[in-house]
């Protein structure tokens, strides 16, 4: 293939507002040296599937709003990202209208510092497990799930929250919430819990 991406450090926006785009096979792309991915397919409005199960993950530092926007996407494995370098996650899932189910059971979220908006607007997100997560660097959680309103259930018992400043609107419009744990938050730090 002609198209050899395995020089690139910087994938930031490729795709982004690939309006009319509804697939993507990028199962050839060589992604070891990446550095950024943000925004890279966001605002993609009408893409129903993404082939990126053998992405290399592993120097990622930046995903922030990286499937932003993707109103049709319906799932998205992504359970082979490597993500101990990734420092920012905002809005990394925001707006993703139709997503039903994921995968995070292997994030690595050690040197994350902000997860801000992270799942805003996923209206058809019924579950999530991030109990996993390690949180010990974030910073700001504000909006994290605003507006997920088929979710249910969210277990962040083991969640360490140390650093934590902001939690404002954090489940804010979670109509349909019944189960909450957060029986391990640190909020020792916390100046904003306005709106949660």
């Amino acid at each position: 293939s002609r198209f050899n991406t395995s020089n690139v450090i910087d994938m930031r926006s490729m795709f982004f507002n690939c309006h009319s785009l509804s697939y993507l096979n990028l199962s050839n792309f060589k992604t070891h040296n990446v550095l950024d991915m943000s925004y890279m397919f966001s605002s993609c409005y009408n893409l129903t599937s993404i082939n990126i199960n053998h992405f290399n993950t592993t120097k990622v530092l930046d995903m922030s709003s990286m499937f932003s926007s993707c109103y049709k996407l319906t799932s998205l494995n992504i359970s082979n990202f490597k993500t101990s370098n990734v420092l920012d996650m905002r809005l990394m899932f925001s707006f993703c209208h139709n997503l039903k189910f994921i995968n995070l059971s292997n994030f690595n979220t050690t040197k994350v510092k902000n997860m801000k908006f992270m799942f805003f607007s996923c209206y058809k997100l019924k579950s999530i497990d991030i109990s996993n997560f390690n949180t010990q660097n974030v910073v700001d959680i504000s909006n994290m799930f605003h507006d997920c309103y088929s979710l249910k259930n969210v277990n962040l018992g083991n969640v360490n929250t140390y650093n934590l400043v902001n939690m404002n609107s954090m489940f804010k419009q979670c109509y349909s919430l019944t189960s909450l744990n957060i029986s391990g938050f640190n909020t020792i730090n916390v100046t904003d819990m306005s709106h949660m």
